[in-house]
């Protein structure tokens, strides 16, 4: 388990990264890619990870999160194949799983940095279980958006690029998101499941008034352009929109918390 948690720390590393340089994506991207590729040759020297197995795992993890970056920032300027995005990711992280046989336990120096921290707990925890979940961690940040964003745009919650969007009628997602996503991993670790169910239901309580509002501002403009005899054109993303994109969006960035959740029992 010890190459798929390394996986997970670069992927999560290179989006971050990624996403820090709006204004040149592509160099931003490239970046990213090559900072996770960085991250993985790191973590595997601290972990130890030496043998023919781990190599075959790591050259996995490598090419997994090369071609996801690039995949994924591809689908984004052109608005196409990201369901090729998606299931290359999810096809090298299931490859790595199936072979996890090959990978061996963490250990070296990360080992020896835990039994000689003296904190509580992290000493006498296995080396393996915490890059796990330091990659499930990282992956609740920018790649859980971006799982997101390439689900909503596959989907047609997201409108063709320069269309209205769903996404200018709620504010806040990009760090609602993570947040939501962090506090459901954080509980469920904790085993408490229910404060985890609260949150999740908090955000739909939170979100019921954006939603009234943007119901109003709709039908206000088709009423506006209906009394000037005026086309009624899309300039903002009709309600069942709206409702559509917030459904799928939560709903998915659940579905990666939970999945970080069943992932963290593996080890």
């Amino acid at each position: 388990m010890s190459a798929l948690a390394i996986l997970l720390i670069a992927v999560g590393v290179a989006d971050l990264v990624a996403a820090r340089g709006r204004a040149h994506e592509r160099t931003s991207r490239m970046v990213g890619a090559l900072v996770g590729l960085g991250g993985i040759a790191l973590m595997a020297a601290l972990a130890g990870l030496s043998g023919w197995g781990d190599l075959a795992l790591l050259g996995i993890a490598g090419l997994t999160t090369a071609a996801w970056v690039v995949l994924a920032g591809r689908a984004d300027d052109t608005d196409r194949g990201q369901g090729v995005a998606l299931g290359t990711l999810g096809v090298g992280g299931g490859l790595i799983l199936l072979c996890s046989g090959w990978s061996s336990p963490a250990g070296g120096v990360l080992a020896d940095w835990l039994e000689w921290s003296g904190i509580n707990h992290l000493e006498s925890m296995d080396p393996t279980r915490v890059l796990l979940l330091a990659g499930l961690f990282l992956t609740q940040l920018s790649t859980g958006n971006i799982v997101v964003r390439l689900v909503l745009t596959h989907t047609g919650a997201l409108n063709p690029l320069g269309g209205p969007q769903a996404s200018d009628r709620l504010r806040g997602g990009r760090l609602l998101g993570p947040m939501e996503r962090v506090f459901i991993l954080g509980l469920g670790l904790a085993g408490q499941v229910t404060a985890a169910s609260i949150v999740i239901a908090a955000k739909g309580l939170i979100r019921w008034p954006e939603l009234q509002k943007a119901t109003r501002e709709r039908e206000r403009h088709d009423a506006d352009a209906a009394r000037t005899g005026a086309p009624s054109r899309p300039l903002v993303a009709s309600i069942d929109q709206v409702t559509e994109y917030f459904l799928i969006g939560s709903f998915v960035s659940w579905l990666v918390a939970l999945a970080a959740l069943v992932a963290a029992q593996l080890v």
